[in-house]
């Protein structure tokens, strides 16, 4: 299976130097090898694995490796962090197995130098029976919990302070894992039962999502867009948070929504659905390769009422009437609550967490300007931060109540909130509801 390990390593380094977005150098990386399903899901357990638990993988090997990681070839390192991980957390790989595919990966590749550092760390590893101790909670409890879930500190205080201890550490084990690959039925061509089976023929595992009305959960999905349901536009990829937020604020027949962040489109193609096409949908975005990415999606969906442009939504100079009966803000934002899908988010040394708030704020009121009176105004993010969140909704309000008023959010069944906030308000997390962390703020224009 070396050249499963090859594959993993490629897409790692992919990631590790050119910042590249895990699930596009995984992507590219299984594309480029034509390997089987079976070696396709060793090289992606791999691959997620190492970059879930790179913060605790480096705390292993900083015991074993004598010199600084940093200064390690950088190939080097990810074979050290990928044979680490096997020997660690990958119980059905014999050690054996885990060390000597690792040194052969690292002749394979030239590294002929490298050979025996690689034999002789993971060996020692190998052999010694407790691999790693962790911190003494009782003297650092924010290190401790840093290397046990491998999170950088600094978004382990912001969750605690933000939300408690239990909750934080519930989000921090929320983290690893695959997270459930969420489908939302094309419901203008099909529906959830006849999906469901079309999927079924093609090898690909479907059943019904919790909460959602149009949703289906998949597995086993392999290269999903190469399939017949898929190419023929019967369901889009969505997570169930975005999901939630559509099917909570559906818009009417015959109404008219704007999206002033709709990059990748998803709940601009659920918006047109929830009125069977029959409305008007002006999906937004910053970027012209973004705006053709939405209208690609929404000709593969089949849907006439979808408008795409480019627009810059934190520009007060982007002047329109107001004329919408729903306009969604789902700004740009930190990703916090996409740790567990994108966990290469969490080891980015700038997270915006000081600049962001501003943006969003300035995107926030100059969408409220498109909303009629009696229209609706949905501020939404994909991350769990306060400052974010719900301050940017109360600083909303605040400012603008002489025209705007909360909205208040009537979730559906089995959805659970995780904590106390305002009844216009639903902060979604990972290991209650099991959909991405996301926030959604709902308003109404007087």
């Amino acid at each position: 299976m070396a050249d499963a390990r090859k594959t993993a390593l490629q897409a790692l380094l992919k990631v590790e130097l050119s910042g590249a977005y895990s699930n596009l150098a995984l992507n590219a990386a299984v594309k480029r090898s034509g390997l089987d399903r079976r070696d396709t899901a060793l090289v992606s357990a791999l691959f997620y694995g190492v970059l879930e638990r790179k913060l605790t993988l480096d705390y292993i090997l900083n015991g074993y490796v004598k010199m600084p990681l940093q200064k390690v070839e950088p190939a080097v390192r990810c074979i050290l962090r990928m044979g680490t991980f096997q020997l660690v957390f990958m119980d059905k790989i014999p050690d054996s197995a885990a060390v000597n595919e690792s040194v052969r990966l690292a002749r394979k590749l030239g590294l002929h130098a490298a050979c025996g550092l690689v034999n002789a760390v993971l060996r020692n590893i190998a052999r010694t029976p407790e691999k790693y101790v962790l911190p003494d909670p009782q003297k650092d409890k924010y290190k401790y919990l840093s290397i046990k879930y491998a999170c950088p500190q600094k978004i382990i205080h912001l969750w605690v302070d933000a939300y408690g201890q239990e909750t934080a550490v519930a989000l921090l084990q929320s983290l690893y894992g695959r997270p459930p690959l969420t489908a939302r039925v094309n419901t203008g061509l099909t529906n959830k039962a006849a999906l469901i089976q079309a999927l079924k023929q093609e090898g690909i595992h479907a059943q019904d999502a919790p909460f959602l009305q149009n949703g289906v959960v998949l597995t086993d999905t392999g290269a999903i867009e190469h399939g017949k349901a898929y190419k023929q536009g019967l369901f889009y990829i969505q997570d169930g948070a975005s999901q939630i937020l559509c099917e909570m604020l559906a818009p009417k027949e015959g109404q008219t929504v704007i999206d002033v962040c709709a990059a990748p489109g998803g709940k601009s193609m659920n918006f047109a659905l929830l009125m069977q096409d029959k409305g008007k949908v002006f999906a937004y975005d910053l970027y012209d390769h973004k705006c053709r990415l939405v209208a690609q999606m929404a000709k593969r969906l089949h849907l006439s009422s979808v408008h795409v442009s480019v627009r810059d939504a934190a520009s007060n100079s982007c002047k329109s009437a107001a004329a919408a009966d729903l306009v969604l803000c789902d700004v740009p934002c930190s990703g916090l609550g996409l740790l567990r899908r994108k966990p290469e988010i969490r080891y980015k040394s700038d997270l915006g967490l000081s600049t962001l708030p501003q943006l969003q704020y300035a995107i926030l009121c100059n969408s409220a300007a498109f909303v009629k009176p009696g229209g609706t105004l949905i501020y939404s993010t994909c991350t769990l931060n306060p400052a974010e969140n719900g301050e940017i909704s109360r600083r909303f309000l605040k400012t603008n109540y002489k025209t705007f008023a909360p909205l208040e959010l009537v979730l559906p069944r089995g959805v659970k909130r995780g904590i106390n906030e305002e009844n216009n308000e639903l902060t979604l997390f990972p290991h209650i509801n099991g959909t991405d962390g996301f926030f959604i703020s709902a308003f109404k224009r007087m």
